[in-house]
């Protein structure tokens, strides 16, 4: 009996965890629609930009700040940047999730294991990011 409840478990932790996956997919490419939606209005009518020469990319890309900043005062290549950043937290908060749910079932080696590829999973992410 104990097996089955286990089972239960194990079962509702990954049903939580797709609809987590599908819900994150959903939303990011709902706001990165919304968000090129809003460049067509803005910008649909706009010259042909100059391709030339290269400028790189200013801190409303590049930046949690610059693309929160963005999104506020309602650019629209900041709130397509904002789907791309829920789309890239979606697997992040599976990893998380998975954690969790081992170290509820006390399985330390798997906990391990997560932490170690969370930990690689953010440091790729994040250590050469301005922030």
């Amino acid at each position: 009996m104990k097996q089955l409840k286990n089972l239960m478990e194990d079962r509702d932790i990954a049903l939580f965890i797709g609809r987590f996956l599908r819900v994150g997919v959903l939303t990011a490419s709902a706001i990165a629609l919304l968000g090129g939606f809003w460049y067509l209005v803005q910008s649909g009518a706009a010259d042909m930009p100059d391709y030339s020469r290269f400028a790189g990319e200013g801190p409303g890309y590049t930046t949690f700040r610059g693309i929160f900043k963005g999104v506020a005062e309602g650019n629209a290549t900041e709130i397509i940047q904002l789907g791309v950043l829920v789309l890239l937290a979606t697997p992040i908060f599976r990893v998380f999730f998975s954690l969790l749910a081992f170290a509820l079932e006390k399985d330390w080696l798997y906990v391990v294991i997560t932490t170690i590829v969370l930990g690689i999973i953010l440091f790729s992410m994040f250590g050469g990011l301005k922030i």
